[in-house]
């Protein structure tokens, strides 16, 4: 079988774990059955990946590929990308996204829902107020 990633790219992301001061040491890694799309072939074999970074905490699942060794690769680098956006204080994307989701599905305070009804109520109010009499 022949690797999925060349060595070049191998030897940037261990340059790149190096800068960050990641070892392996520091990885907890698992192979776990992936789910959804793949049929057997992701039913019967374990290629997703489980990255930890223990001092940080951060995780990592991977499933990209069919590949257990790309997506080892892959979910390595997604960890660097990761550390490297808590180091400079910016939330990632995905992480946005996730929370943009959980503010969405919160459901409001009974004041707020009161709130936004009675506004709506008002601009009606105002909007009736524009019309031009004889028109409903």
């Amino acid at each position: 079988m022949h690797h999925p990633v060349t060595q070049e790219k191998q030897e940037a992301l261990r340059e790149r774990m190096e800068s960050l001061g990641v070892t392996e040491g520091d990885l907890l890694e698992k192979f776990v059955r992936g789910s959804g799309a793949g049929g057997q072939k992701i039913n019967k074999t374990n290629n997703c990946v489980f990255l930890k970074h223990l001092p940080s905490g951060v995780a990592i699942k991977c499933q990209m590929d069919r590949s257990r060794e790309l997506n080892r690769f892959l979910a390595r680098r997604e960890l660097c990308d990761q550390l490297e956006a808590i180091r400079e204080g910016r939330a990632v994307a995905k992480t946005q996204a996730i929370e943009k989701m959980r503010r969405q599905k919160r459901r409001r305070s009974r004041r707020s829902k009161q709130r936004s009804i009675a506004d709506k109520r008002m601009l009606s109010t105002k909007k009736s107020l524009r019309r031009r009499p004889g028109e409903d």
